[in-house]
């Protein structure tokens, strides 16, 4: 089995150890049972507020895209490229992931 160690607050861990006495448990199990319950959950919403904020940036990123091809095309096509580039670096699409200002996949 591995093992974790992590520095908490004293009051935290008193809450734990008394719990984990409430439960006839030590601490450590305590605490794998709780991390075991939690498998995933997002209890604090952490992972929806970053989505929503997410969709909100890309919804600003969309208009300003629109507005900088209806005032500069070109400049819209050399913002596109770089970050075409930049996206390709680092892994994060492959050679056909990003559309191109027609539309379609580029190739």
């Amino acid at each position: 089995m591995a093992r974790l160690t992590i520095r908490l607050p004293d009051e935290l861990y008193d809450r734990l150890a008394a719990d984990a006495d409430a439960a006839g448990v030590p601490i450590a199990a305590f605490v794998r049972d709780a991390l075991d319950q939690l498998n995933g959950a997002d209890p604090f919403g952490f992972h929806a507020r970053f989505d929503e904020l997410h969709s909100t940036v890309i919804q600003v990123l969309a208009i300003l895209a629109s507005d900088v091809g209806a005032r500069a095309p070109k400049s819209l096509a050399k913002g596109m490229e770089d970050t075409r580039r930049l996206l390709l670096d680092r892994g994060l699409i492959g050679a056909g992931d990003l559309p191109t200002l027609g539309g379609e996949a580029s190739s």
